[in-house]
């Protein structure tokens, strides 16, 4: 009986707690999202009150209505069994929320520099910087109507599917925050039990102090009705370079990528800000741009005009001697770049005139094909999930594809199917599972799923067999090994598939990605075993601190000395070639000391090759 009093007073516990907006960007969609997912987690009934107004924390909709700005409060009220727990451990949340979220860490991008032009100047705000000079057009959109619906049941669960392919393509970026926010929003009931009053949810935004975030409900109605058969479609012209002015149409953030693959110079955007989706995937696709402080009209559209988005400057009429300038500041990026990538396929040496290699981490035979223009040495590591996401691939499927990355390059690590965590497969039922990322995912998953794991090594070694040569190295890794009993498993398997199919397979290596702690401490027993490491500073960076490299707020300082430490302490205890993958890899300041440390094989996204590559050659010179 008193435990039963207990439970029913626990449930009518109310705790109330005021909050502050301390972030200068105000409380927008992303820390939004970040905080109801955190909400989701508490068996308790969780509300914000603001403005006179209730609203429940785990509806991203109603939360952004309330635009919350900096210096505004609001209070959290939680009522339940875990109410105390919950009410503590959410302001911490949110504090720590509202310290990361500030735009100071867009400064250094944003921040405009100083030039004089002769001619009249509008003057913005930087968004990306860059120069260009092209003709200005302004930006319009047609509606196209195709008989090619489905349901809105059905659009919803397309449009998640394509969020989430998004944010797999994206997940080693910034960016990639956009697409989570999204996929929370997409889940609330204003798209999920609302959508047939979108538009006045779209409207209770205008005017506010918010009204920036029209344009996330706007992108996600988008991408709804396109699967229901409505689009709305910009035209642009062909083979034109030009700097693209957003007047009343405004440019949605699914827009950013498809315009970044035409003969587009610059953008110019009426309104918004510096931290809306749209900049952020602007910057990303290294596009110059700038907002508009005044109202820019093109008299004649058949004209140079000049965007100098560094200054975040637009001159529609630019004198000889102001398009001489910003020639030659075009020109001078240009040779910066030039220089780089003109000495992409130099090899680099250490001074003690040891090899460094910087090998690419790719996803499919397109990157590949990236990698090897871009002057990788090698593949580092090729994701192999790309085949298996949206349908079971056949050992034929498999082979070609793996053949053609083989065919490019001499040395090639190829990682086994990643599956559990973050990434899931739609033809398997994968139990739900509390903490995916401490479960069933990696090498735990295939040798549950023998079946997959012995089709995928038969493609792989099919695929060495047509193309091996006495040149090349191919090495097989498998992902998530804790403990020696996994790779001898896996390796016994591989074994038994290549005798089955009387395949030879003794040139070809077998090694473990190092990212679960517990194999720092088994070094000299796993160095009985496997021919190779590779490090995947993602997710050892993830174990090493007890944060999901996923988690939309907590995240951990890749330049820590922790991390750091542990990295010499594995250098200096194996023998075995060992090389580094993931983010860390890829920092200019990092890289500088993984070499210093010993690791002179690094695996890094192949845009970054070349400057890479440089940076490392004149740090090594200086």
């Amino acid at each position: 009986m008193k435990n039963f009093l207990k439970k029913l007073f626990n449930k009518q516990e109310v705790i109330t707690s005021t909050l502050t907006i301390t972030s200068s960007n105000g409380f927008h969609l992303r820390p939004i999202a970040k905080f109801v997912n955190e909400v989701k987690k508490y068996d308790a009934s969780i509300s914000l009150l603001a403005n006179n107004k209730e609203t429940s924390a785990t509806q991203v909709p109603n939360i952004l209505a309330l635009s919350l700005e900096k210096e505004d409060t609001f209070i959290l009220k939680v009522q339940g069994e875990d109410a105390q727990k919950a009410s503590e451990e959410l302001t911490l949340f949110f504090k720590k929320l509202m310290q990361e979220d500030n735009e100071d860490k867009f400064k250094k991008q944003i921040e405009d520099e100083k030039e004089f032009y002769e001619a009249q100047a509008i003057k913005g705000s930087v968004i990306s910087k860059g120069v260009a000079i092209a003709k200005t057009i302004t930006y319009f959109k047609e509606r196209i109507t195709n008989s090619n619906s489905i349901s809105l049941q059905e659009a919803l669960s397309q449009t998640a599917k394509d969020l989430q392919k998004l944010y797999e393509a994206h997940k080693d970026k910034k960016e990639a925050e956009i697409f989570l926010a999204h996929q929370a929003l997409l889940d609330s009931d204003v798209f999920q039990k609302e959508f047939h009053n979108i538009n006045q949810a779209i409207e209770k935004l205008r005017g506010g102090k918010f009204e920036s975030r029209m344009l996330d409900y706007q992108d996600l109605k988008k991408r709804i009705e396109s699967h229901m058969g409505v689009e709305r479609k910009f035209s642009l012209p062909d083979n034109q370079d030009y700097i693209l002015l957003i007047g009343k149409e405004e440019l949605l953030p699914s827009e950013v990528e498809t315009l970044s693959k035409l003969s587009i110079k610059g953008v110019i955007l009426s309104s918004g800000s510096t931290s809306s989706h749209v900049a952020i995937l602007l910057r990303s696709f290294q596009i110059p741009s700038i907002i508009a402080n005044e109202t820019i009209n093109i008299a004649n559209q058949n004209t140079l005009s000049l965007l100098d988005a560094s200054s975040a400057q637009f001159i529609a009429s630019p004198t000889p001697q102001d398009l001489e300038k910003a020639y030659a500041k075009i020109e001078k990026l240009k040779t910066e770049q030039h220089q780089a990538y003109e000495k992409r396929f130099e090899k680099l040496m250490t001074k003690e005139n040891k090899a460094i290699k910087i090998l690419a981490n790719i996803t499919n035979p397109t990157t590949a094909k990236e990698a090897k223009e871009q002057g990788a040495d090698g593949i580092g590591l090729l994701r192999t999930e790309f085949l298996f996401t949206e349908h079971k691939p056949t050992i034929q499927e498999q082979t070609q594809a793996y053949q053609e990355v083989f065919e490019l390059f001499d040395d090639v690590t190829i990682r086994t199917l990643d599956i559990g965590g973050d990434k899931s497969l739609p033809y398997i039922d994968i139990p739900k599972e509390d903490n995916p990322f401490l479960g069933l995912r990696g090498i735990r998953f295939s040798l549950q799923e023998q079946t997959l794991f012995k089709e995928q090594l038969l493609s792989i070694f099919k695929a060495v067999g047509v193309t091996m040569s006495h040149k090349k190295t191919i090495k097989i890794m498998f992902p998530m090994v804790s403990s020696t009993q996994e790779f001898i498993e896996a390796k016994k398997i591989a074994k038994e598939v290549a005798k089955e199919n009387k395949l030879d397979i003794n040139n070809i290596r077998f090694g473990i990605m190092l990212e679960v702690p517990a194999v720092i401490f088994a070094l000299k027993e796993f160095d009985k075993l496997v021919d190779f490491y590779s490090i995947g500073s993602n997710d050892l960076t993830q174990y090493l601190f007890a944060i999901e490299r996923t988690h939309p707020t907590l995240s951990v300082d890749l330049s820590s000395p922790v991390l750091m430490e542990t990295l010499k302490y594995i250098k200096a205890n194996t023998d075995k070639p060992i090389s580094i993958c993931g983010e860390l890899a890829g920092l200019e300041t990092a890289s500088s000391k993984l070499i210093n440390i010993g690791y002179l094989n690094l695996s890094i996204s192949p845009k970054i090759i070349p400057i890479l590559k440089n940076n490392i050659n004149n740090n090594l010179h200086d």
